[in-house]
């Protein structure tokens, strides 16, 4: 079964709902899993689901070339159990880059939305730390058109964003996914919009995906601890 990773979207230090890649209409999270949005409550709540070891932060205002969230990214690592952080905070810079591999509780995510070309992910690819994040709007793929049509260039992990599914709950992005899997060879292909419930994780899992981003399935109760135990990862 693949690994499910709880996300979490950052905007002004808070945990907000994400809604189909609109990012001016995001609010701050409601849940039933913790009181408030504060990042660190945020994640202690999706923790008791499930001893998740992994989480995956938006940083929403880097992403779009504001001040970033660094410390509540920096309150996440220094959880219990210190999770290991996938974070997309908008990076298309060299010496960020670099800075960000070097720590180690923390996988920077190279969007290709934020890329101006393909030069970062020609240096960096072979990096065991990075991650790629192939991103698709209403529109289609945003970014250098290199990072989409040559999967040579691809680290071992890539994500398959569709900003549309996200919060959507239509299902995830399955013709998609197919299609990247198919040029990916022997990388990870991790899933992220539009995960309902157990019978997409298995869908998913059946396609050969190693991962799945989820967030509104996991606040609103469509994947409870009982079947998250029994997915086992």
């Amino acid at each position: 079964m693949l690994h499910i990773i709880p996300v979490l979207d950052l905007k002004d230090g808070q945990v907000v709902r994400a809604q189909m890649g609109q990012r001016d209409s995001y609010r701050p999270i409601v849940t039933p899993l913790n009181a408030g949005s504060d990042a660190v409550a945020v994640a202690g709540g999706l923790r008791t689901l499930f001893p998740f070891p992994t989480f995956y932060i938006a940083d929403l205002d880097a992403i779009e070339g504001r001040a970033p969230n660094s410390e509540a990214i920096a309150r996440l690592a220094t959880m219990p159990d210190t999770p290991e952080l996938w974070v997309d905070a908008g990076i298309a810079d060299a010496q960020i880059l670099a800075a960000t591999l070097a720590e180690p509780s923390l996988c920077p995510v190279l969007g290709s939305e934020s890329q101006r070309d393909d030069s970062l992910l020609k240096r960096f690819r072979g990096h065991t730390g990075l991650i790629l994040s192939l991103d698709f709007f209403d529109d289609g793929f945003r970014g250098p058109a290199a990072l989409l049509n040559q999967p040579d260039l691809w680290p071992q992990r890539v994500i398959v964003m569709t900003l549309a599914k996200v919060g959507s709950a239509t299902g995830p992005d399955f013709a998609r996914l197919r299609e990247i899997k198919a040029k990916a060879g022997s990388r990870s292909v991790i899933a992220a919009g539009g995960v309902r419930d157990e019978a997409d994780i298995r869908a998913l899992s059946s396609l050969g995906i190693e991962a799945a981003l989820v967030a509104t399935s996991l606040h609103n109760g469509m994947l409870t601890a009982k079947q998250l135990a029994l997915l086992g990862r």
